[in-house]
């Protein structure tokens, strides 16, 4: 199914309306969250396979939908809801299969294999035990020298979500469902800004894209303040110089990646660390200890430690833009790994937490969202680009 701009909202005070129950609906916000004071105070909200939607991110944006409501009991909403309806009017939704794309088959890939440690760590988040791994990936070329490593991940089944029992979750990450997910590739890090600059540099799709949109300046950082239409506009444009159908990970994709097999709040175990991943180490998870906090992003990989499908940075550092419409739960989810998708919403999937928020926002199961037509991202919100490529013998 596709978003038209025909299922926008009608008008203001359906956009008041929605968002109003929205905002019913979520858990309370957790306590204020210290932001670098050189930094704009913008949070945003928080799947490969050829994925098809269904019909049909969360508290880390809860400050700026509140003031929003609140600024309409007073009736000054005015500026700001002209400004949503500008955006809606300049980038409607997107089609989820965008028709400029025309996949052609990709033909027999070369995979090659790395190693990676992979550990876990007990309740207090002392490192009980390393692991070395080896997974399957293929490699594009963006241009300019620049690539793009790709990681197989195998299909299977995954109960998606967390346990009631689980510390700090929220209704939103149930009810616990089985979800069956099919093979497919998915980036072994974040984007960064030098891959994010050489697809800035193709043709373009549907949007132009700003070649040097961070806040953090560095090669090898994650980009970020990037939008839900810009990320998917770097999929299209590296579709259509591939061939391969890239695009963003579902939300169940995105789980079942993120937890490689592991049923605990992350893929580390019980709890996590600062030494293991970046985000406000000023406060800890369950029995964990606190720790530095970095108030920035770091190097993709430089904590040196992967899950056990060999993917890096699932928890923090920047939230990942997925492909789903915000559901305020899993009740009527697909049993796949589709994303599900609203024609009618204008709030998108965010997941995985980023270095300016507690770890309970990091967590494999929490889910977040944002306004996916908003024209710019926010300083702590990237992605991980999912393919469908064909696999090999």
């Amino acid at each position: 199914m596709m978003r038209s701009a025909t299922h926008r909202p009608r008008n203001t005070g359906e956009i008041l309306k929605r968002l109003a129950e929205i905002d019913r609906i979520v858990n309370p916000p957790p306590p204020p969250r210290r932001v670098p004071s050189q930094v704009s105070a913008t949070v945003p909200i928080a799947p490969v396979n050829p994925v098809t939607p269904t019909s049909s991110p969360g508290t880390a944006g809860l400050l700026n939908r509140r003031r929003l409501l609140h600024m309409a009991g007073f009736g000054g909403v005015g500026v700001m809801v002209v400004g949503i309806i500008h955006q809606l009017q300049r980038h409607p939704f997107p089609w989820i299969n965008n028709p400029a794309i025309k996949s052609t088959a990709p033909g027999q890939l070369t995979l090659s294999s790395f190693e990676f440690e992979v550990v876990t760590v007990d309740q207090k988040g002392k490192i009980a035990t390393r692991n070395r791994r080896v997974a399957q990936y293929f490699t594009e070329e963006l241009g300019n020298g620049v690539t793009l490593e790709m990681v197989a991940i195998p299909g299977g089944t995954f109960k998606m979500g967390s346990p009631t029992t689980e510390k700090e979750r929220s209704d939103s990450e149930g009810p616990q469902h089985s979800r069956t997910i099919a093979p497919f590739y998915m980036g072994k890090f974040t984007v960064t800004q030098a891959q994010w600059r050489a697809v800035a540099a193709l043709p373009k799709v549907s949007r132009e894209l700003n070649p040097d949109p961070s806040y953090f300046k560095g090669d090898n950082l994650p980009v970020e303040n990037i939008s839900w239409h810009e990320a998917v506009e770097f999929c299209d444009r590296i579709s259509k110089r591939s061939g391969r159908k890239y695009r963003l990970p579902s939300e169940a994709e995105w789980e079942y990646a993120c937890r490689a097999g592991t049923t605990t709040p992350f893929h580390f175990g019980e709890t996590i660390t600062p030494e293991l991943a970046n985000y406000d180490g000023n406060n800890s998870y369950g029995q964990g200890t606190k720790g530095v906090y970095r108030e920035k992003t770091t190097p993709v990989g430089s904590f040196q430690v992967a899950n056990a499908f060999g993917l890096y940075d699932m928890h923090g550092n920047v939230w990942e833009w997925c492909a789903d419409s915000w559901h305020e739960n899993y009740q009527g989810a697909p049993s796949d790994g589709r994303a599900w998708v609203d024609n009618d919403y204008i709030l998108d999937m965010l997941r995985g937490g980023s270095w300016n928020n507690y770890p309970r926002l990091c967590r494999s199961a929490y889910r977040s969202y944002y306004l996916g037509p908003s024209a710019t991202g926010y300083i702590d919100g990237g992605f991980r680009v999912g393919c469908a490529a064909a696999r090999t013998s």
